[in-house]
């Protein structure tokens, strides 16, 4: 089903149906609102009329978080993008953001959505980007797709920001464990240095911490992929299950934020799995060159398990 509503920020709302589960997707962004399996919020639902709450769901291309003062060089030229973070005078989240997406494919259990990055401010390269969503018994399979339709290589990176949680336990009692070997100390405005090996530190989160002990919005490198070649990031409830968050290969940084002002929740938790950290338009860090013609695919997932 999609409803269309008069005044709605976030645009068509598109409603995903297959068994016990449901998704709820907007138009604009992207981005996943609401994911239930068997009844239980997995992903957390926000108000309509309400515009993504700190990015809830939104795909983030092409670049994950910040750029410092919007300010990089391409080629010995210096490129100046709209800064979109005033109060840390940042450049945030990428281009497409408050973007309405194209509908490409729609089945009860399937949706399929399109948008171009344009040449603009500070970055002159064209992208065409799709997201597929696909329901499974479980949860979400989410498919990426880039490509350089414009003249010249261009630099990119995604990211996504989904919030997780497991809907009917107290979100403090909920046990994060990020599979990542590094972390990235910030400067006040959230900013990165080296990363640095998490042994020994109180930022290793590979066995677990209660969401009630800490308070988020950091980066992590080095993260470990299975066998499969997925990375999975879970938060586990105290009865043992478990929503897990799997990142594909590229997948190779991610960003645990927690909030107290999440809509209807006492404490939220994203879980962001991204090709880059903050900053790599200067780094050069997990940054990807396609060239013209050349695409780039992704995916990621969640899922409840127990």
């Amino acid at each position: 089903m999609t409803d269309r509503i008069v005044g709605e920020p976030t645009g068509i709302q598109f409603h995903l149906h297959r068994g016990a589960v449901a998704a709820h997707i907007s138009q604009v962004g992207a981005a996943l609102r609401g994911l239930t399996v068997g009844g239980v919020d997995i992903v957390p639902p926000y108000p309509l009329g309400t515009p993504a709450p700190s990015c809830s769901g939104v795909v983030l291309v092409p670049w994950p978080n910040r750029i410092r003062d919007g300010v990089w060089t391409h080629e010995g030229q210096q490129q100046r993008l709209a800064i979109t973070e005033p109060e840390r005078s940042n450049a945030i989240h990428g281009l497409l953001r408050y973007t309405p997406y194209d509908v490409a494919l729609r089945t009860d259990s399937t949706l399929e959505l399109t948008a171009t990055v344009f040449p603009q401010l500070g970055y002159r390269f064209q992208l065409d980007t799709l997201v597929r969503f696909s329901l499974t018994d479980t949860g979400v399979d989410v498919a990426h797709e880039l490509v350089n339709t414009g003249g010249d290589a261009a630099p990119v990176a995604l990211g996504v920001h989904p919030f997780v949680t497991i809907g009917d336990v107290d979100p403090g009692e909920l046990v994060l464990a990020l599979a990542a070997t590094e972390h990235f100390p910030v400067d006040d405005r959230l900013l990165p240095g080296d990363p640095e090996p998490v042994d020994g530190t109180p930022h290793d989160l590979r066995d677990g911490r209660r969401l009630a002990d800490v308070e988020l919005d950091d980066a992590w490198g080095g993260v470990v992929h299975d066998a499969d070649g997925r990375a999975r990031h879970t938060v586990t409830a105290p009865d043992g299950r478990r929503v897990v968050l799997w990142a594909g290969p590229g997948f190779d940084y991610v960003q645990a934020f927690t909030t107290t002002s999440y809509p209807g929740q006492s404490r939220a938790l994203a879980i962001e799995p991204m090709t880059a950290p903050a900053d790599a338009f200067n780094s050069g860090r997990g940054l990807r060159r396609l060239e013209p013609g050349e695409s780039w695919k992704l995916e990621w997932g969640i899922a409840l398990e127990g």
